[in-house]
């Protein structure tokens, strides 16, 4: 790229604005572009939140100098790679004999290849002779996950990782994560960052690896998803591949074209890593402030009371999304994910807390917690809802001997199973 201080941010084929970054001031900046502002095209696709403001001058950033923003906007920031495409990032680069980057430089890697549809500019070109082998790309990953050694020595193939590169740094979350296209036609799978179009089934695979402590989750992922959606819980297609790696279609890809996507701490600034404002009465009150629908927000509750029943202690402000609508310059609640058992059923946990808060609570929530935050926001029914979410436990546990989930782990999920009622 020309300069590492400065890098366009491009969203449906306009150039939206432009993001500085001062690392030795530990600030960012960014400003509209001003043509976009006059266009009256697109204006609610950062909602007011207050953090960016919508003028054409520049804003100044200093707020976000930590692990979960890196310095730049939240906006942006959910571009990033979360944990594990960083490692896979830094393997990369360490195959290359190359310094650490920017931000910035992360930025004009991910260029047109992000989640989402928002573009980054100039952008660094990858080579697209990439294959997708699953069985040789979680050979790679064994490697590379394999913390107990230096990359140094493992002395990782520049292809194999720019393989796993270009379709893992993309995908958020701390698990291994790939993006692939499925051919609709022909059943040919390629790499997901090469494809938009309809003729394609586009998905975000979740990849078993044995390690130690290992177990089937993602199995136990797709039982879950089974689940959530015979409730009403609104999921993407999914399916096992292998019968082992959970694979879902992406909901930023639909129609053959890109949605925009931002997850709640994207726009809000609210730190997922941070209590300060981790609780479903927050997600609630965005979801007002977005004008969301009202059934949409009924089913938020629903997916709440799943969360608590079914253990997903991992229900961060990350893993709740809203999804940009291009025509009508609205927000939607977007389809659920990493609706799962959070835990590892193979090690034993004296206490555990919840990611998000429940009437100030991680621990301990009571019916009247959750009935509390229902009649705030007018939920309607809320003890049919709890019904219905703790009466598909037998079926859950069904599911789990039907795709053979080891029994000692169907117990100790069987044992989280919070009976709320």
């Amino acid at each position: 790229m020309a300069s590492n201080k400065i890098i366009n941010v491009n969203l449906f084929g306009q150039e939206i604005g432009r993001i500085g970054l001062e690392e030795d001031q530990k600030r960012s900046s960014f400003q509209y572009n001003p043509t976009y502002l006059k266009s009256n095209t697109l204006q609610n696709i950062f909602p007011a939140t207050g953090v960016i403001k919508k003028n054409e001058f520049v804003q100044l950033f200093g707020q976000f100098d930590n692990e979960t923003f890196k310095g730049i906007p939240p906006q942006f920031a959910d571009s990033l790679p979360d944990l594990f495409g960083s490692i896979i990032f830094k393997a990369w680069l360490d195959s290359r004999d190359q310094r650490k980057i920017s931000v910035l430089e992360q930025l004009a890697y991910i260029g047109k290849r992000g989640m989402g549809a928002i573009e980054y500019n100039p952008s660094i070109e990858i080579p697209e002779n990439t294959s997708v082998d699953l069985d040789d790309i979680i050979e790679v990953l064994k490697q590379v996950l394999n913390l107990k050694r230096t990359t140094a020595q493992k002395n990782l193939d520049h292809q194999a990782l720019i393989n796993i590169f270009k379709i893992g740094t993309s995908a958020g979350g701390a698990r291994p994560k790939i993006l692939i296209s499925e051919n609709k036609a022909t059943g040919k799978v390629i790499p997901g960052d090469l494809e938009v179009s309809d003729k394609y089934h586009h998905y975000l695979v979740k990849l078993a690896i044995e390690e130690e402590n290992s177990y089937p989750r993602e199995v136990v992922e797709f039982c879950y998803y089974k689940i959530a959606r015979q409730m009403g819980i609104r999921m993407m297609d999914s399916k096992l591949i292998d019968d082992k790696h959970f694979a879902t279609l992406r909901f930023d890809r639909q129609d053959g074209k890109k949605k925009h996507v931002l997850t709640a701490s994207g726009i809000t600034g609210w730190d997922f890593k941070s209590s300060d404002n981790s609780s479903y009465e927050n997600l609630f009150k965005l979801c007002s402030f977005l004008k969301i629908p009202h059934a949409q927000m009924e089913e938020l509750f629903k997916r709440m009371v799943f969360n608590l029943v079914y253990s997903n202690t991992d229900d961060h402000l990350k893993n709740h999304s809203f999804i940009y609508d291009q025509q009508d310059d609205n927000w939607q609640l977007s389809p659920a994910y990493d609706m799962t058992y959070a835990l590892n059923p193979l090690i034993n946990f004296k206490k555990t807390q919840r990611a998000l808060s429940v009437n100030g609570k991680r621990s301990n929530i009571k019916l009247k917690d959750m009935y509390k935050l229902a009649d705030e926001f007018t939920v309607k029914n809320p003890e049919g809802v709890v019904k219905t979410v703790f009466s598909h436990k037998e079926e859950l546990i069904a599911l789990f001997g039907e795709y053979d989930v080891p029994a000692l782990v169907t117990e100790k999920i069987n044992e989280s199973i919070i009976e709320l009622i």
